[in-house]
């Protein structure tokens, strides 16, 4: 009897501290955003860099990513503002076939953003490293971060655990059932970017300096 009531408790010790793992990333993630996120550009505090946070033009589908084209709606809504004045993109290039910065900067040159405004960063394969690479490569310690709210959320909680100082534009989010999908997945991310913080993860690559221009 003794064992069983042994074994119990471990049972519910261990089920309790899952759920704290779960559950508290789900809390200090947004209170380390608050206040600092905008849902219109004209609030935005004036930063020399905004960091556009990549994500694919294309679903599976062929259809165009509604979470791609809102960040590229924001990104070129907080330059026209003047709000920041760079825009620093940042993304996936992980094949020859597969460019995610490159594809942000030829729509923001059809929406009229010069060319020398827009900066491409090749190697941001995750939040963590545009957020690291932001300030160790490209020398920003103060920056904008440009995606959808649940986004920004976490990349600021990423950006402040390294000291550094990030508001941002809340891109247009998405409804319906990719909506929810995605953020089901916030939920484990937000898990692993603690986790991540704990450990000390730095970014897959870093490199040398680039020069932002002024």
């Amino acid at each position: 009897m003794k064992t069983r009531i042994r074994w119990r408790r471990w049972a519910a010790g261990g089920v309790g501290a899952l759920l704290a793992g779960v559950l508290l990333p789900q809390i200090v993630v947004p209170l380390a955003a608050w206040g600092r996120t905008f849902d219109r550009p004209e609030d935005l505090p004036a930063r020399h860099v905004g960091l556009v946070l990549g994500t694919s033009k294309y679903l599976a589908s062929g259809r165009v990513n509604r979470y791609y084209l809102y960040r590229i709606d924001a990104a070129e809504a907080a330059y026209k503002a003047g709000k920041v004045r760079v825009l620093l993109l940042s993304g996936d290039n992980s094949s020859v076939s597969y460019d995610e910065p490159t594809t942000m900067k030829e729509d923001l040159l059809e929406r009229g953003i010069p060319a020398e405004q827009l900066v491409l960063d090749y190697a941001g394969f995750r939040t963590l490293d545009s957020v690291v690479r932001a300030a160790e490569v490209f020398g920003t310690r103060q920056f904008t971060l440009i995606s959808q709210p649940f986004h920004n959320e976490r990349a600021i909680f990423l950006a402040r655990t390294r000291g550094l100082d990030a508001a941002a534009l809340n891109a247009r989010d998405v409804t319906g059932r990719s909506g929810l999908k995605v953020q089901g997945r916030e939920v484990l991310a937000r898990v692993k970017a603690v986790l991540d913080v704990l450990r000390g993860k730095g970014p897959k690559f870093l490199g040398e300096p680039v020069d932002v221009p002024e």
